[in-house]
């Protein structure tokens, strides 16, 4: 009476079509979602997590070790991150320092003090502070300096905290064994 007709209801069904950029499919229930994201806040095999996040900082850390080998920007750490740290460790890099030099001076004055002259350890010991001293002077000149061309560069508001103990420590180092590697010749001082 007031339903459809029997012709109607024999008509062929519509079968679905796949529209391109359409979902063509139901949306699952909101419970079946959740049931499939929900993971246990403690594992339960704890030994196979802890190798796994073992793999996965090591994994990390090698990529991170690579990246300051080769000069990878983009896999630093942050404490190398950013362009006012490219330009310190290009102006340290690019300047010679007499920091450098202080760890094979102490080895020789090391040496020294095991002899068993009195002469020859007070002179160590002359040498010892003479060499530190001088250092102190180097890199309090070199710091005044980059801090100007810093300044003048990236402006005062753009040094971040850190950047003259970045520079000091990096001074110290003997130039092979820096990291991130050295990517300026010396006398390449940066613009």
């Amino acid at each position: 009476m007031f339903g459809r007709s029997k012709s109607s209801e024999q008509a062929p069904a519509e079968t679905a079509t796949q529209r391109e950029g359409a979902k063509n499919r139901p949306t699952p229930k909101r419970r079946d979602q959740e049931a499939a994201r929900r993971r246990p806040l403690v594992v339960a095999d704890r030994k196979e997590a802890r190798t796994r996040d073992r793999e996965a900082r090591r994994e990390q850390l090698a990529t991170v070790r690579k990246a300051l080998e080769s000069g990878d920007e983009s896999h630093y750490p942050p404490r190398d991150r950013g362009p006012v740290r490219r330009y310190i460790r290009n102006y340290v890099d690019a300047r010679r320092n007499l920091g450098e030099f202080l760890l094979p001076v102490m080895l020789i004055v090391l040496a020294l003090s095991l002899v068993r002259n009195v002469t020859i350890f007070t002179v160590s010991v002359y040498l010892t502070w003479g060499a530190v001293l001088l250092v102190i002077v180097d890199t309090a000149l070199m710091w005044r300096r980059l801090k100007g061309r810093l300044v003048a560069t990236f402006g005062a508001d753009a040094l971040p905290r850190g950047s003259m103990s970045y520079a000091v420590m990096r001074v110290f180092q003997l130039r092979r064994s820096r990291r991130p590697v050295p990517v300026v010749k010396r006398g390449e001082y940066p613009s």
